[in-house]
């Protein structure tokens, strides 16, 4: 009997089995925050793997070790960043050659005698230029500009005005035309005798080494904090400038007849585009011969500077050290009138609005034209004239 008993228990829990009765593991029970007044589940459905990562945070590097530049704001390495710049002396004439020129950060244009400009270049990354120049002669107000970034500052001589300077010994220089073993720099034979000086990174870094300069940044001689800049989520429109201008064009003909060189507001890129027609050469946009680039800026800053003429010969003395001088600022198709004060030869350039504030550029690469007290340019046709 005991037998036939237990012959039915089994046959009894096979059938609960196969009829899906049988004891189940119990599920977790759903959280009581992930259930509406209805009863229904509002858990959310897992994460899809494939959906993109969002974007960096506003001022999150991109990469490990990257900073942001005190020169243009953008992203860099932080050795780039920590390291000294290069300051660049080169010519702006119909003769000239301009290798490695786009590879400025800022460019600074200023008469020199005869109506003719001068460029100087400050290049933050300069570790991979193969040919840049050619190079030619500096003159003290340039050197003043150089200071206030604590630049390597490379020419090809200069008048005796600027003695003063090059025998400091704070002021690290690269003067080639000392160079007479060619050390330094090389010359292409195809140019005439004045444009003919050229010089590399590799040699860049051979004279810096064997004169012992610091290659960092030197200790109080630069400000950190060279420019303000704007955020690139909030660029600086001056849509908050009630007395803002459109500044679709910016010619700078009347102040540099030789040069004449403007710029033209691009659209598409946000940047102005620089074009000039030098005496006796077509018009056309300015172009490094290097890598054929054409030169754009995210800001334009001109800089009304008193200035005298030292002698017969023409050479000119501009007042970099002032607090009563004004000018304009461009960025985004529009413009603004500023002021300016450098108070030291070290000291940065500052430019203010007319409420006092100082003003915040956009992240980007920089020109300034440094205009004789008196001179004029044209914005949009309009013709500006300094403290106007």
């Amino acid at each position: 009997m005991k037998r036939i008993r237990k012959i039915i228990m089994i046959y009894l829990s096979l059938l609960l089995l196969l009829s899906g009765c049988g004891p189940q593991k119990e599920e977790a029970p759903t959280p009581l925050d992930t259930i509406d007044d209805s009863g229904q589940d509002l858990q959310e459905p897992e994460m899809d793997t494939q959906t993109p990562s969002p974007e960096p945070a506003p001022d999150t590097p991109p990469a490990d070790g990257m900073v942001r530049s005190r020169i243009t704001n953008e992203w860099i390495d932080e050795k780039i960043a920590d390291r000294r710049p290069i300051s660049f002396m080169v010519p702006n004439t119909k003769t000239a050659s301009q290798y490695g020129i786009s590879k400025a950060d800022i460019l600074y244009e200023c008469n020199v005698e005869s109506n003719i400009t001068r460029l100087m270049g400050i290049c933050e990354n300069w570790d991979d230029i193969e040919k840049l120049g050619n190079i030619r002669s500096s003159r003290d107000y340039f050197m003043y500009w150089s200071f206030e970034w604590d630049a390597f500052h490379i020419h090809y001589g200069g008048p005796f005005y600027m003695d003063n300077l090059l025998e400091r010994n704070d002021s690290d220089y690269i003067n080639l035309n000392i160079d007479i073993s060619k050390t330094y720099h090389f010359r292409d034979v195809a140019k005439n005798d004045f444009d003919n000086a050229f010089t590399s990174s590799a040699l860049i870094k051979k004279y810096i080494n064997n004169a012992g300069f610091a290659l960092d940044y030197r200790d109080n001689y630069s400000d950190e904090q060279h420019f303000l800049f704007s955020s690139d989520q909030m660029p600086n429109m001056l849509t908050q400038y009630e007395d803002s201008i459109p500044a679709r064009e910016v010619d700078m003909s009347l102040a540099y007849p030789l040069t004449n060189c403007y710029f033209k507001y691009n659209e598409e890129t946000g940047l102005y585009d620089r074009y000039q027609h030098l005496s006796g050469t077509p018009d056309g946009p300015h172009i490094d011969m290097a890598t054929n680039t054409p030169l754009t800026f995210k800001n334009l800053l001109v800089q009304n500077t008193y200035y005298e003429v030292r002698d017969q010969k023409g050479y000119l003395s501009f007042q970099c050290h002032d607090t009563t001088r004004d000018g304009w600022f461009f960025t985004n198709g529009r413009g603004i009138h500023v002021t300016w004060e450098k108070p030291s030869d070290y000291g940065a350039t500052r430019y203010y609005d007319d409420n006092g504030n100082e003003i915040k550029l956009n992240t980007g690469k920089t020109m300034i034209c440094i205009l004789p007290d008196g001179d004029a340019f044209m914005v949009d046709g309009k013709t500006i004239t300094s403290n106007s």
